[in-house]
């Protein structure tokens, strides 16, 4: 449905600005007249002399246009990374781009699908569902969180059922479940279902899951089905 792609932790911050980006000049003449022009030469006359070697441009160039700024700094952050429209937005806010620059810039990146929001919706759930076992709520609140449009969440966690999350839940009991043998019946209910509950899985889905990997022990659970 989606491409898929690998999520490196949450999200991974960009390198130092270039020098192109913070309006700092390249050119032949940066650091003019710093090496030594041979022993019993005579030195060049500085400026003012009646001479002077080229002027170094480092530092006298006019500032990048705001729209340039702008471009080089989502292509950037989209290195390696995909990353939201408001992410990007963010960014340039915080580097003082003028909105006007910023959203002709976010516009253009969209036209030609640099930022997609729907294709990162779907390859975080993909991920995050298969590499950490979010559920769906966790996946929505992060997606939130990157700013992503109700619609395209839903469009993008709806890749996701009842019976694939509880097929995940249930993994992710059976692994954590050795760590819980010599706990009581009820510490290790707690610590299953807590753990269920983090990653955003409901209540009565925990609980029956719990139940049942308890049971496949030995264990005795009458009255896990409250909640806990």
């Amino acid at each position: 449905m989606t491409r898929r792609t690998e999520w490196p932790g949450a999200d991974a911050g960009a390198g130092p600005e270039s020098a192109a980006e913070s309006g700092e000049g390249f050119g032949p003449g940066a650091g003019a007249g710093s090496g030594q022009e041979g022993k019993g030469r005579r030195s060049r006359p500085r400026s003012g002399d009646g001479g002077s070697s080229l002027p170094s441009r480092a530092g006298k160039g006019e500032p990048l246009d705001p729209v340039e700024q702008a471009r080089n700094i989502c292509l950037r952050l989209l290195t390696g990374t995909p990353r939201t429209r408001k992410q990007l937005a963010d960014a340039l806010r915080k580097r003082e781009i003028p909105d006007e620059a910023a959203e002709e810039v976010l516009s253009r990146f969209e036209d030609v699908g640099l930022i997609d929001d729907a294709a990162f919706a779907g390859a975080w759930v993909e991920s995050r569902h298969r590499g950490r076992g979010l559920a769906r709520r966790a996946l929505v609140r992060e997606l939130h969180t990157k700013g992503v449009n109700s619609a395209l969440i839903d469009e993008a966690v709806g890749q996701l059922d009842s019976a694939q999350e509880e097929e995940t839940a249930r993994a992710l009991v059976d692994r954590k479940l050795r760590s819980t043998r010599g706990l009581d019946r009820d510490k290790r209910l707690r610590r299953l279902a807590g753990m269920l509950a983090r990653k955003g899985y409901g209540e009565g889905m925990a609980l029956r899951v719990v139940r049942q990997a308890l049971e496949a022990e030995g264990e005795e659970t009458e009255g896990l089905d409250e909640p806990f």
